[in-house]
């Protein structure tokens, strides 16, 4: 079985924690994981050394050409920020990577290479929150969602912030391989195996004396440890010994979502597992992870997976 090609874009100036991502899910070697893994190449602009921020040189073993014929491409943050010109060069190989069937990824700032090679014209994609504003001036002809983690429109996927990156490369392990598979790879990085794409960038956290009881953490721990049972707002600010008001107040600053939404998407990613490893009737998949009929399971996996539980299974059942 070949083996997924991956190519990341190294470039002088940038920023080598994204570039450390990609290396850190894709090129290290997966002993626990029994099927091929990655094969990554790093790609630079031009033959030989080039700085990176933090005052240290790197060379890129390989050049544009490599990245065009990748089956995944990986452009973090942007070559000279992100009001300096793209490299015709690098336009035209995206541009060749993406005729050829290549899914084309950017990390932060990135976004506006993708959007320089015309790769996000009439669709959504998503940078940086300080850069989405210029995005969306410069290239109008993109739908910026400025306030999210990552944007999957197929065959283009966009992230935020650099840390949000890892969210998306995470989501591209699960498309891949399964949500068991990324499961694995986050618990070696140490991660929360999944953060929906739709969560909010910003979010607020205050500082908080390690003294201090966090009820919300407790009551989002004994809500995972009881999926299957019915869940309100209210039992829930009971669990972490809040009123109603305070701890719906404390879960937005803390998760940038709502419980209710937090909850279903944690059910969704809990019935993964069950359709990938089981053949247990979808009727009983949803009731094992705490939806209260198929219909809701259905359609709450829908908007989230973009597809039916069904078809989700033959899909990884089929691998």
């Amino acid at each position: 079985m070949r083996r997924h090609r991956v190519a990341v874009l190294a470039f002088e100036g940038m920023t080598p924690f994204e570039l450390s991502c990609v290396v850190e899910v894709f090129g290290l070697p997966r002993p626990e994981i029994d099927r091929p893994w990655y094969e990554l190449s790093v790609c630079g602009l031009a033959a030989g050394p080039f700085r990176v921020v933090g005052g240290f040189s790197m060379i890129a073993d390989h050049g544009l050409d490599t990245l065009a014929a990748a089956d995944t491409v990986i452009i973090p943050g942007t070559p000279g920020g992100v009001r300096a010109s793209v490299p015709d060069e690098l336009v035209t190989a995206l541009r060749s990577a993406y005729a050829r069937g290549a899914r084309i990824v950017s990390i932060c700032s990135g976004a506006f290479v993708l959007a320089a090679a015309g790769l996000l014209d009439g669709g959504r994609a998503t940078t940086h929150w300080r850069y989405a504003r210029a995005l969306a001036e410069r290239h109008p002809a993109v739908e910026v969602t400025p306030d999210v983690l990552y944007v999957d429109e197929g065959r283009v996927l966009t992230s935020a912030g650099s840390a949000a990156g890892l969210d998306l490369l995470l989501h591209l392990v699960r498309l891949d391989h399964g949500a068991a598979v990324a499961n694995t790879v986050a618990r070696r990085l140490v991660l929360p195996p999944h953060r929906d794409g739709g969560q909010a960038q910003f979010i607020e956290v205050n500082v908080r004396d390690v003294a201090d009881d966090d009820g919300v953490a407790r009551a989002m721990a004994w809500a995972l440890d009881n999926l299957a049972e019915p869940m309100t707002v209210a039992r829930l600010a009971e669990r972490a010994r809040m009123s109603q008001r305070s701890f719906l107040r404390h879960f937005a600053r803390q998760t940038g979502t709502t419980p209710i939404r937090w909850l279903i998407d944690r059910r969704v990613q809990a019935s993964l597992p069950l359709l990938e490893g089981g053949d247990a009737p979808v009727e009983q998949v949803a009731a094992a992870v705490g939806f209260d009929s198929p219909v809701t399971f259905r359609h709450h996996f829908g908007r989230s997976m973009r597809t039916s539980p069904s078809a989700y299974r033959r899909a990884f059942a089929a691998r």
